[in-house]
């Protein structure tokens, strides 16, 4: 039986072989974390299955991340959440698994939370105990530690996927249906200014990735994110920026707000923030009102209406305006919001895709071009679709320059 202890163990004496003095290649860590294994085996017999697994593990505690190094590598495990060093959930297709693994103890995931966070410059601790950090392969991490984490480190990791998710493979798994996606490959191209809400899992940037391959690749695009997930591969012009926490003493915090304010003076055609969660949503705003045309931005929100009562309330925590001249801002920087919902069979779909049409009685006006119609339920799954309505698109102009049909759409 392999025990946190024999593991423990094994660590201590792969390390009492290793030569701190020089750089050691993989292979021979490989080798001597091997060597360690089947003498230790002589006298703790285990599988040869069991052995591999081992000689993985071990390794990957020196070169790796330790026991979740095999789920990143998983292509079926979209989220690793771990609540302690005990505890250990992982998500497939949906479902949530509780591991039959886990940390030997908490001071190992706390080295294994510094190493991570150390490797993209950003600090964690007691005095500064959450941050969002990522790995390399650009996998989001987010971390709480004591004394807000009540029951010991917590770490959360949404993975990357090799292959971002095209709009082909969305509407062949019946995110959004064929015709939707066409049509909003028009706005794009047209320079329409598109809102992506939804829950938290819903798949906003996933769609926000897949909209981004409509953008022509002559443009120049200026990406911001609180810890970078975008996967733009088809535009040659391109400048990702990412945010910066503090350092110990305070200092050195560079803030979306920031990255908005600078990505004005970079000349680009589009500006995409990842996300808008607080008082940079002012800032978006007045950069799409400022000739950014065509740019894209996320929030979290129940729906398309409850997003611009929400983008209200962040503007409104950055500083004291009217609600009415807010209301206007909103009106006239959005063109679309896309809202994402989660079912209850785990499928993400387009819920409803709204044109922005302006202001009456001093709300913001909706107009719903495409809804999402239940039809029921089979084998589990939901069944429906993105449906058109019968309203037409209102603002065309942005259309008409871009020299495209109007009657289509």
């Amino acid at each position: 039986m392999l025990t946190d202890a024999a593991v423990l163990e094994l660590r201590d004496k792969v390390r009492a072989k290793i030569d701190f003095s020089g750089a050691l290649p993989d292979d021979s860590l490989m080798r001597m974390t091997e060597e360690t294994v089947f003498e230790w085996c002589e006298r703790n017999p285990l599988t040869a299955a069991e052995k591999v697994k081992l000689v993985r593990r071990l390794f990957h505690s020196f070169r790796g991340l330790d026991i979740l190094q095999p789920l990143l590598e998983d292509a079926s495990v979209s989220e690793i959440m771990i609540n302690h060093h005990a505890e250990i959930f992982v998500e497939r297709e949906g479902r949530m698994t509780l591991l039959p693994v886990s940390f030997e103890s908490r001071e190992r995931l706390e080295d294994l939370i510094q190493t991570v966070v150390a490797s993209v410059n950003r600090v964690v601790n007691e005095s500064s105990p959450i941050v969002d950090a990522r790995l390399k392969d650009g996998s989001r991490v987010h971390v709480v530690l004591p004394p807000v984490a009540l029951r010991g480190p917590s770490m959360t990791i949404r993975k990357f996927p090799e292959r971002p998710l095209t709009m082909e493979r969305l509407v062949a798994g019946g995110s959004l249906s064929l015709e939707a996606a066409q049509f909003l490959e028009e706005l794009i191209r047209a320079q329409y200014n598109i809102f992506i809400s939804g829950g938290t899992g819903t798949g906003k940037t996933t769609f926000l990735n897949a909209l981004s391959q409509f953008i022509p690749s002559d443009e120049r695009i200026v990406t911001i994110e609180d810890s970078a997930e975008l996967q733009i591969r088809s535009i040659p012009n391109l400048v990702s920026m990412e945010t910066r926490n503090a350092n110990t003493e305070g200092k050195g915090e560079i803030t979306v707000r920031d990255l908005i304010r600078a990505s004005l003076r970079m000349r680009p055609n589009r500006i995409i923030v990842g996300e808008v969660r607080g008082g940079e949503a002012m800032d978006m705003l007045q950069a799409l009102n400022t000739g950014h045309s065509g740019s894209m931005s996320t929030g979290h929100s129940n729906g398309a209406k409850d997003m611009i009562a929400r983008l209200e309330t962040m503007v409104l925590s950055a500083a004291e305006l009217p609600v009415q001249v807010i209301r206007q801002q909103i009106a006239s920087a959005i063109d679309i919001v896309i809202h994402l919902s989660r079912f209850r069979d785990r499928s993400r779909k387009v819920m409803e895709i709204c044109e922005v049409i302006g202001m009456e009685a001093g709300e913001v006006l909706l107009n719903p071009l495409f809804v999402f119609e239940e039809e029921g339920e089979r084998d589990g799954k939901v069944l429906g679709g993105l449906k058109r309505t019968d309203n037409p698109l209102t603002h065309t102009d942005k259309l008409a320059m871009a020299g495209k049909t109007i009657n289509a759409l």
